[in-house]
């Protein structure tokens, strides 16, 4: 059974780093999953944050300049550093592992940005 569990959110304070890490158990094939993050703020939907494959990185335009994904295949983990931040990206962020033709999503970490 996979499972996907995201760590790292919590309270920081405008202009802050932070650093999310998802972790993937019971897969096979880790190196091969496109893994990315979202986020989802209240009342609002469900955004694409930063996207990893085996050999690419994708980023939304608004995202690209402060925040970075990279992967470590050998811990099944996947990481979203995030700098510069503000309250606008207070939000649940939520992994999502893709294997084709499955995909599986964590429970989500809260990232709250406030002074």
């Amino acid at each position: 059974q996979v499972q996907v569990m995201e760590s790292g959110g919590g309270l920081v304070q405008p202009g802050g780093s932070l650093r999310l890490s998802c972790t993937a158990s019971g897969i096979s094939s880790f190196s091969s999953a496109t893994v990315g993050w979202y986020r989802q703020a209240p009342g609002a939907q469900r955004e694409l944050v930063a996207q990893i494959g085996e050999s690419y990185t994708n980023y939304p335009d608004s995202m690209k300049d402060r925040f970075t994904i990279t992967r470590d295949n050998g811990k099944n983990t996947v990481y979203l550093q995030m700098t510069s931040l503000t309250p606008a990206d207070t939000a649940v962020y939520y992994c999502r592992v893709s294997l084709r033709p499955n995909s599986y999503w964590g429970q989500g970490s809260r990232v709250t940005v406030s002074s």
